[in-house]
């Protein structure tokens, strides 16, 4: 496996996929504000939580990374299509599972059962993000789909 690779170009990955879907939101596209929502996990503070957020997805996106880069060390072959791929799977599984489980242990989210008691200050995602807007599916599965096809596309050229 391609260690140096995993590491510089997971980082690059995450990194663009992270501002992508920053710029997609402060653009109006989507209302989903990842590095508030993961910060928010850690602070209250909005401002404070978007600065860790932001630290805390570039984190993910190295594991993520290090689950294509181990993916393609095993089919021994790397192609920004595989990646694309790759990333296809990573969205629906994000979208289906992973945010609309997230109110479930989020403290500063609520779920879609809370009622008006509810102190939580950030909405659920609910499936596939809609509750952060139309195009928000859509934004996140361009963003995903252009991350693997870029570790298929960067890991492939080492």
């Amino acid at each position: 496996m391609d260690w140096a690779g995993w590491a510089l170009f997971g980082l690059v990955a995450t990194a663009a996929l992270t501002a992508s879907m920053i710029t997609a939101q402060l653009a109006g596209l989507t209302r989903l504000d990842l590095p508030l929502v993961l910060g928010t996990l850690v602070t209250e503070d909005p401002d404070r939580a978007r600065v860790v957020g932001f630290f805390l997805h570039l984190c993910a996106g190295q594991g993520f990374a290090l689950g294509y880069a181990a993916t393609f060390a095993l089919l021994d072959r790397a192609t920004w299509w595989i990646g694309a791929l790759f990333g296809i799977l990573h969205v629906g599984i994000a979208l289906t599972v992973i945010l609309p489980l997230l109110p479930g242990v989020h403290p500063r989210m609520a779920s879609q059962r809370a009622g008006p008691a509810s102190t939580a200050v950030l909405e659920p995602p609910g499936l596939f993000a809609l509750n952060y807007g139309i195009q928000t599916p859509l934004v996140t599965a361009v963003v995903h789909v252009i991350y693997g096809a870029c570790l298929g596309l960067l890991l492939q050229a080492r």
